[in-house]
């Protein structure tokens, strides 16, 4: 059981890791100039939460506040997002997208 537990947060881990290092190209690339909240998400969020990684998220009613709270601090297995990350504007627009 240990073992089971050990190996399930290293995959966590990793997945983690993978998110931010590889949206760091995804972010660099777009300068900012996102078109919309859909093309964040398909190009950052729908990584892991497309992908049985991350629950989904779309959809499910959430505030925009209180998503833009959870990407910012990060939650369980969720990595935050610094503002270097995502912006501010990038952030606002994907959570009106998702909620």
């Amino acid at each position: 059981m240990a073992t089971f537990k050990r190996s399930q947060r290293l995959t966590t881990l990793l997945s983690s890791l993978l998110l931010v290092f590889g949206s760091g190209n995804v972010l660099a690339e777009a300068n900012g100039n996102w078109k919309d909240g859909k093309e964040v998400y398909e190009k950052i969020c729908a990584y892991c939460h497309e992908k049985g990684i991350g629950p989904k998220i779309k959809g499910y009613g959430r505030l925009p506040a209180d998503i833009m709270k959870t990407v910012r601090s990060g939650k369980n297995a969720m990595p935050a997002f610094r503002q270097t990350e995502i912006d501010d504007a990038a952030l606002a627009k994907v959570a009106e997208y998702i909620k």
